[in-house]
């Protein structure tokens, strides 16, 4: 039977975190265990994309927080969001685990003033009422002080882009909006389901290129250019260079520090590596992820 291993844990004491030394009237001193939760994975986790809406959001926190004091004085970086409402075909398509219902009940009970047949009891359903929330996918854009002009954006993937639908056409409606000014474009695409959507046609990719994970940057002030970044799944995520103005250099945004980061604050120690992926993995993948697996007791 093969056992997980327990996340790593760093032991200080109280008297260790405040400087302080005990006094001999202490009954006890109080731990502070601080797990440190890893993938078993190099790069990219692909078991996170079960839970794609919390690692979208924090992946879109953290990168504007890793970006922000790397600014010039002028520029900040916000948080931004578009809502829409997917229909239950477009759900059901991508597999959304988390149906939203808000009331499950059964139908009263037939009063004296019922029609009733003599060969048989009307049948009686069960009644859903069913809610349909709006879905909210955050981005970022980098701009100018006092909300200036916007200098980049930079979008982090989800299944409903990529899916069809409602979510994919606002996605590619807000990719136009973008290509059509000075602004750059930063697509970041960690999800494996769905077909291609970046600014980049998929088949002008060469197939040797075509890795599960891909990165497309668009330059503002060369609005032709794309450069693409494979992210292969064995190997530890790149860091990007994130393109400002013409004149300047680019900042550095460490995706693997990321992912790492999400991974651990979302506690993710619990996933199940038994179950199957979906979409699985190819074979040679497949193979090299089942050995992984086992070698770090998850399998």
């Amino acid at each position: 039977m093969n056992l997980r291993r327990p996340p790593e844990l760093s032991v200080t004491s109280s008297a260790d975190a405040t400087g302080d030394r005990p006094s001999s009237t202490d009954n006890f001193r109080f731990l502070h265990y601080t797990a440190v939760m890893k993938s078993p994975f190099p790069g990219m986790d692909p078991y996170l994309e079960r839970h794609w809406g919390d690692v979208h959001h924090r992946l879109i926190q953290y990168s504007c927080d890793a970006l922000q004091p790397r600014l010039p004085d002028d520029l900040r970086a916000r948080v931004e969001e578009r809502v829409f409402v997917e229909s239950e075909p477009e759900r059901i398509r991508r597999v959304v685990p988390d149906v939203h219902v808000s009331q499950v009940y059964p139908v009263t009970t037939a009063g004296p003033g019922t029609f009733k047949e003599e060969t048989g009891a009307l049948a009686e359903p069960l009644v859903f009422e069913l809610s349909n929330p709006p879905v909210t996918e955050g981005y970022i854009e980098i701009r100018e002080r006092g909300g200036g002009k916007v200098i980049t954006v930079i979008e982090f993937l989800s299944p409903a882009n990529k899916s069809g639908g409602t979510g994919q056409q606002k996605y590619l409606e807000k990719q136009a909006e973008v290509l059509q000014s000075d602004a750059s474009l930063v697509e970041i695409d960690l999800v494996r389901a769905g077909r291609r959507v970046l600014a980049l046609p998929a088949g002008d990719i060469p197939p040797q290129h075509r890795d599960a994970y891909l990165v497309c940057i668009s330059p503002g002030w060369k609005r032709q250019r794309r450069e693409l970044y494979n992210l292969p799944l064995r190997q530890r995520l790149p860091v990007l260079p994130i393109p400002l103005r013409k004149h300047e250099s680019p900042i550095k945004l460490d995706l693997q520090a990321l992912v790492e980061q999400a991974y651990d604050a979302g506690r993710y120690d619990d996933l199940d590596y038994q179950a199957e992926l979906d979409p699985p993995l190819g074979g040679e993948e497949a193979a090299w992820a089942e050995a992984l697996l086992k070698g770090a007791g998850r399998r």
